[in-house]
């Protein structure tokens, strides 16, 4: 039986052809230049985050067989597949700068469509590496095919698994927007994003401006709220994203992965002692308390230059993942801005879409005044925080640790039947609808009034007597507290 093996000779060498072809990227020249911008390649980033030997590519041949006879276009600017992180499977799309700037031609949408299709239909997590220039400008020339884009796709995706965005050079157009429908956006330094780049922005409007100007890291973590965090290279930017997908762990979470069982342990915390004065205007450090009571070393602060006022982690307490939200004294008292609200928005709502319970640490004097935070839309990004407080249904906790005063309470959650597992209190708390002194102020009340409403909202009994709290704690028992509630 003399088998069919030479008949296959020349298929297998034309496949061969064809995927080195691929691997190839956009050749040696290019890949270098890629290199001197201290930037690795597509293929070197894939490699950097996923489980060694895991990664199975999907669609290198598209962009080799042009319908017009072009020329071939490496796996079409765009290195794509599944892979395992820390053992979890999940899906990339990582766009290759040294093909055609990483731009998007029709093989190029037709893998990113299919691979978050896939990602939708198996539940797998999504991480989108973006480099590259948006649409390519070959696609006017080729009519485009009727069918479900990606960015339809991933409006699907939301809430189902996990979104990840890290931008790494330069994004703009189509891959900017895919970047909007992430949980967590992260940018490298040196990186912008940007619905349009600069040549656009002249062309269209007669600005001359730079790709730093319109959308670096620094402006997006710090002023636009656009990206949730910034890293200074790109092996921090996938570490990180391997934190907070380890974090997040599976839709259904119940418990973290990878917790260390004396790092869970309960234990009292006396140093909350030192750290948080009873005086309600003096301020302090919210990351310390917040260092206290979590799990050692699983505290991963979300979009921490961005409405600084308030503090949004993930973190581990009790060996059992959650979202913190929390308050923070040392900036303007911890009031209420419409960047804190935007930032705890989107990350309630993620608890929310992912069952992480939701730990609200409350320490605000109420919704930030002022015809400053007025013009901001102040008032709307509070009720669309209060919306989501409301439209939680999950594992919530909820810690009055001093003061907490109007619409400021309701959007940390502290609301009658709001679906609270547990409402605690710290002893020395302060709560009213407006602070005494505010409230003496706008009413005209005499200084003997004035006195007797500061006495009232001093301390924890009238909210204790009044159920507003259903437990009152020792500061030290806090954490411990913590652990029985999200244990429940």
């Amino acid at each position: 039986m003399s088998g069919y093996r030479s008949h296959w000779d020349a298929l297998l060498a034309e496949l061969r052809k064809r995927q080195d072809s691929a691997t190839a990227m956009g050749g040696e020249e290019r890949i270098t230049r890629q290199h001197q911008r201290g930037r690795l390649t597509a293929r070197e980033r894939v490699a950097a985050l996923a489980d060694p030997g895991s990664f199975r590519e999907y669609g290198a041949l598209a962009g080799g067989q042009h319908p017009a006879g072009r020329p071939a276009v490496p796996a079409d600017g765009l290195v794509a597949g599944t892979l395992r992180i820390d053992g979890r499977t999940g899906v990339i799309l990582a766009e290759d700068f040294t093909v055609q700037g990483g731009s998007i031609g029709h093989p190029n949408a037709a893998k990113r469509a299919r691979l978050v299709r896939l990602a939708l239909e198996q539940g797998y997590p999504l991480l989108v590496l973006l480099d590259g220039a948006g649409e390519r400008a070959s696609n006017q020339d080729e009519r485009y095919p009727h069918a479900t884009g990606d960015l339809q796709l991933l409006a699907d995706l939301q809430g189902r698994a996990p979104i990840v965005a890290i931008v790494l050079g330069t994004s703009a157009g189509h891959g900017a927007l895919a970047a909007m429908f992430a949980d967590l956006v992260i940018m490298a330094e040196g990186s912008s994003l940007f619905s349009a780049g600069p040549p656009l922005v002249k062309a269209a409007m007669g600005i001359d401006t730079s790709a730093e100007a319109l959308g670096s890291a620094l402006l997006h973590t710090r002023d636009s709220g656009v990206a949730h965090q910034r890293c200074s290279s790109e092996a921090e930017c996938f570490s990180l994203a391997r934190r907070f997908l380890g974090l997040l762990a599976e839709p259904g979470n119940t418990a973290g992965t990878g917790a260390d069982p004396a790092a869970a342990a309960p234990r009292p915390v006396d140093a909350l002692l030192d750290i948080i004065p009873p005086a309600v205007a003096q301020p302090y450090d919210m990351r310390r308390v917040l260092a206290e009571l979590v799990d050692s070393g699983s505290l991963l602060e979300l979009q921490p230059e961005y409405g600084r006022t308030l503090i949004a982690a993930l973190a581990r307490i009790g060996g059992r993942s959650c979202l913190l939200i929390a308050n923070q004294p040392a900036v303007e008292a911890g009031a209420i801005t419409r960047q804190a609200a935007d930032k705890a928005c989107h990350f309630i709502d993620l608890a929310h879409r992912f069952s992480l319970p939701l730990v609200s640490l409350i320490d605000n004097p109420g919704v930030m005044p002022g015809p400053v935070a007025e013009r901001s839309g102040v008032l709307r990004a509070a009720a669309n925080m209060f919306r989501a407080q409301r439209h939680y249904h999950g594992h919530k906790v909820v810690v009055t640790l001093r003061k907490a005063f109007g619409f400021g309470s309701s959007v940390m959650g502290m609301n009658p039947w709001d679906r609270q597992v547990v409402s605690l209190a710290l002893p020395g708390v302060s709560l009213g609808g407006i602070p005494a002194l505010g409230a003496a102020a706008a009413t005209g009340a005499d200084s003997g009034t004035t006195e007797a409403l500061a006495a009232h909202q001093s301390g924890a009994w009238a909210g204790a007597d009044a159920m507003a709290f259903d437990r009152v704690i020792d500061p030290r028992e806090l954490r411990n507290e913590l652990i029985a509630a999200l244990l429940h």
